[in-house]
């Protein structure tokens, strides 16, 4: 049986979900029906919502351009398009497994970045919500929670899933040898060399998710969170 002191805690975006490729499919989108000036005016918005925010908010940045189109009817169906955007298809290879793998060792909790609206919805229409029975945590700035992480899942030792190293770094600062970071090379993150040349290297890197399939971690009731 999994380890009741062990809880996973892992990221959503571009960790199991590519979410780099669901921006380029959306920025396509937006070309395709709006043309390449609508595309560039929302991505500018985007950018600067996420530098203000701290996380990506597509439903914001989106109101924003409205304020700028406010009698532009097809703005009703851009909205629809991220709604009901087919997150499931967005899915790293064997997502979903790793997370039933991971949870033959300890509690496995989602624990991601975002707004109140959209980033849910990615969670629940990925599958990502039922596959972790509803253990789910979406932050502002999630490497500030992390008091309120440990009041809803308290554990001897934690092990935390990121594609930022930024990210790993701080919770590795805060919690130090009570946690393990593993970062998986996906996403414009994990490959940005300067950022990667600003903080420490992770406790292990993986080139997949999929790769923490063949990874054990520890005993089931041991504790241990080490992978090998």
């Amino acid at each position: 049986m999994s380890d009741p002191g062990l809880v996973f805690l892992v990221d959503v975006d571009n960790t199991l979900l590519d979410n780099d490729q669901l921006v380029r499919d959306l920025m396509d989108h937006l070309e395709r029906e709006y043309g390449a000036p609508s595309r560039d005016r929302y991505s500018q918005i985007l950018e600067q919502v996420r530098l203000r925010l701290g996380y990506v908010d597509y439903l914001g940045a989106l109101q924003q351009y409205r304020e700028e189109h406010l009698d532009d009817p097809r703005l009703l169906q851009m909205s629809s398009y991220l709604v009901d955007y087919p997150f499931a298809t967005r899915l790293y290879p064997d997502a979903i497994e790793v997370l039933a793998h991971l949870g033959a060792w300890g509690t496995t909790v989602i624990l991601s970045d975002g707004d109140v609206v959209f980033q849910p919805r990615k969670v629940q229409r990925s599958g990502l919500w039922g596959a972790v029975e509803g253990r789910v945590l979406i932050y502002i700035h999630k490497e500030q929670m992390l008091a309120a992480v440990e009041r809803r899942y308290p554990a001897r030792r934690y092990v935390m899933i990121d594609d930022k190293i930024h990210i790993l770094h701080a919770i590795k600062s805060a919690w130090g040898d009570r946690v393990t970071t593993i970062l998986p090379r996906q996403g414009h993150y994990a490959h940005d060399p300067a950022l990667l040349a600003s903080y420490p290297p992770p406790d292990l890197t993986v080139e997949h998710i999929a790769d923490l399939l063949e990874h054990r971690f520890g005993a089931p009731g041991s504790g241990a969170a080490r992978a090998g």
